[in-house]
């Protein structure tokens, strides 16, 4: 089990002061500062700035706050592994939810999967969507979660050693603030980033943006295009506050409600599917091959 001083430690960080944060733990002020105390004493680092017009954090505590909020959820994750190994249901499989790969897909598919393999439950597990949780939950699938829903390319299949069903191609599209002008339209030609920011993932997360982006240097430098380094809620912020464009998918439609998903008239896509263990289990495998099923009977 993890070391509750890290609760703690979250709630002084986000409320600012040691008072705050003891009235949202319901323990007194005094209770609060010795923990802390406690804690910067066996991590031997500072983590907060104590002035008199509150508390901030330092160099070291920015750090450590991110990894607390990992520790934590991966202690909680693992006592739903555990529950998971002493229940032994072999027909649970656990579906990975988050920002970046959302599961609605998957569960609109579900009633025709049910129908024909009735004995399959599913448990979904959410998760923050940061690089740490990516690289580990991808990594180890088929522990604590079985599939993901999301894009994909070779090499971050290879990088993570993981394995895919792709289930479609998915055109990549454009991201606008619902108050941009660009938004009345329903679809949008390449001419109408002309000036524009358009925001793309670095170079190297999949070969599919970058020839996007290599198209769009070659033959439209009209169109200025800003790097970002991971997917997360701010960078959909930021598309909204700057009024830029953001590379996107229609899977992704709601993630931020002020944001519009519009397709784009280039062609360009990229691969989406289900993500899992490259040995998957009995229960993990029937769910791939029926999805697959009932994918080619839409078609």
């Amino acid at each position: 089990m993890y070391n509750h001083q890290l609760d703690t430690f979250i709630q002084v960080a986000d409320a600012g002061s040691f008072s705050k944060a003891a009235e949202t733990l319901f323990i007194s002020s005094t209770a609060v500062m010795k923990q802390i105390n406690l804690l910067e004493g066996s991590l031997e680092v500072q983590l907060f700035n104590r002035t008199p017009r509150g508390l901030t954090l330092t160099n070291a505590g920015k750090s450590y706050y991110q990894d607390a909020k990992y520790m934590i959820q991966y202690a909680r994750d693992a006592q739903v592994r555990a529950r998971n190994a002493m229940q032994s249901n072999e027909s649970v499989i656990r579906i990975g939810t988050s920002l970046m790969t959302p599961s609605q897909f998957l569960m609109d598919l579900w009633p025709q999967v049910h129908e024909i393999h009735p004995e399959l439950k599913f448990q979904m597990v959410n998760f923050d969507n940061t690089p740490e949780n990516a690289r580990e939950i991808l990594a180890n699938l088929g522990q604590n979660i079985d599939l993901v829903a999301g894009v994909f390319d070779e090499t971050m299949l290879a990088l993570r050693a993981c394995d895919a069903l792709e289930l479609m191609r998915v055109p990549i599209c454009c991201a606008v603030s619902i108050y941009h002008p660009l938004a009345q339209k329903k679809k949008l030609a390449v001419e109408d980033l002309y000036g524009q920011r358009l925001m793309l993932i670095k170079r190297n997360w999949s070969k599919y943006v970058d020839q996007l982006r290599d198209e769009l240097w070659e033959q439209h430098p009209e169109i200025q295009i800003i790097d970002f380094s991971f997917y997360n809620l701010e960078v959909f912020n930021q598309c909204e506050h700057e009024n830029a464009l953001l590379m996107a998918v229609l899977q992704w439609e709601g993630v931020h409600p002020l944001l519009k998903i519009l397709p784009v008239e280039w062609n360009h896509s990229i691969p989406f599917g289900l993500l899992h263990s490259p040995t998957p289990s009995p229960a993990v495998q029937t769910l791939i091959h029926t999805v697959a099923q009932v994918m080619n009977t839409q078609l």
